[in-house]
């Protein structure tokens, strides 16, 4: 019999038609809905946290017509969605009598900070419906954190999601969930106004590992994309040609047609860091340990981010790992200024 870490959580209630591996959840991915067959939804909904990424999403729950408050640490970067139909609120108490409340922050010491530090969220006698964290966090904190909102009467939704801002307003964003499968069906009408819809894997924490899993897959893609296009280019083929035909080609995907432009015009203003995304490989190759899984090349390529993290530009976007491919084959590259389709239909924004 396998052994399951339970870290990532039980089995799903639901037992899957077929066999597969219950480890990781086995039901369906809940089907988007279109825009016209979206009942309105009355239920009050709080947001903490509006940075880039957590502004962009609340926008677009607020554009819908959802009555949303937003919280944010740092005020004036929550003003701007007033514009929206949002509101504002100063203090975290203030969202304690919403139905559902969203958590977008950047660290696991943060999620634990504004739910249940002095003041936080969870502090009093009325505690949310729901808690639907959409950030990237451990596994261990957010099994602290679901503990703590059950204790008080709140359920808890993992959801983290793939993609950035930019993403999130092209309407392409999407989330995987575990938690109660009961909480999540009431909940996914709001998380389909997000962007593509969502996918329910299972109880306990494995929306964490499914994210995990697939930020290891972006730092391993964007390392192979450096290496090819470095050796193409290094050959005389100019990148954005390369980049063309491999885009337009069964190897071509969303995610290498997204990063073309950065790649072509080593554009680096920052969508995902080095730094995030080291954190992110730290947790995965931790996660293969435990669960006695070899992972020989994710490791190699945590080394490669090491050492683009060593460079000190720890500011700018991980498609770093270009320049750092092409300063090991003695190539010397220089911004192409060619326009370049990214895919997403949004043209260029300033920190995306």
């Amino acid at each position: 019999m396998t052994r399951v870490d339970s870290r990532w959580g039980d089995d799903p209630p639901h037992p899957p038609q077929e066999p597969a591996d219950a480890r990781w959840g086995d039901d369906p991915p809940h089907p988007p809905r279109g825009q016209a067959d979206r009942p309105s939804d009355t239920r009050a909904v709080g947001w903490i946290g509006t940075g880039r990424m957590g502004a962009a999403m609340a926008e677009r729950l607020a554009r819908a017509g959802v009555d949303l408050t937003a919280w944010n640490r740092t005020l004036a970067k929550a003003e701007p969605l007033k514009e929206h139909g949002a509101s504002v609120c100063a203090s975290l108490t203030d969202l304690r009598d919403r139905d559902v409340v969203f958590t977008t922050v950047g660290t696991s010491e943060d999620l634990e900070d504004v739910l249940l530090a002095e003041g936080g969220l969870l502090g009093g006698d009325a505690v949310p419906g729901v808690v639907v964290d959409c950030s990237t966090v451990s596994p261990e904190a957010s099994a602290r954190v679901r503990a703590a909102c059950e204790e008080r009467g709140a359920a808890f939704l993992a959801a983290p999601v793939s993609g950035n801002a930019k993403v999130v307003k092209s309407g392409k964003l999407s989330l995987v969930v575990s938690g109660p499968r009961e909480t999540y069906d009431k909940v996914a009408p709001l998380l389909d106004l997000l962007g593509r819809g969502s996918t329910y894997v299972g109880e306990g924490e494995k929306a964490r590992l499914v994210k995990i899993a697939h930020n290891l897959m972006l730092g391993v893609v964007t390392q192979t994309l450096a290496e090819i296009t470095v050796l193409a280019e290094k050959g005389g083929v100019p990148r954005h040609a390369f980049l063309e035909f491999f885009n337009n080609s069964v190897m071509g995907s969303g995610f290498t047609r997204y990063k073309s432009p950065a790649f072509v015009n080593l554009d680096y203003r920052p969508t995902f860091t080095p730094v995030l995304l080291r954190k992110d490989f730290d947790l995965g190759l931790d996660a293969a340990r435990r669960l006695g899984v070899p992972l020989p090349v994710t490791a190699l390529t945590a080394q490669l981010i090491q050492a683009s993290v060593a460079t000190g530009r720890v500011d700018e976007d991980f498609a770093i790992l270009l320049d750092l491919q092409a300063a090991a084959a003695g190539l010397d590259l220089v911004p192409e200024n060619v326009e370049v389709d990214d895919g997403l239909g949004t043209g260029p924004e300033e920190g995306d």
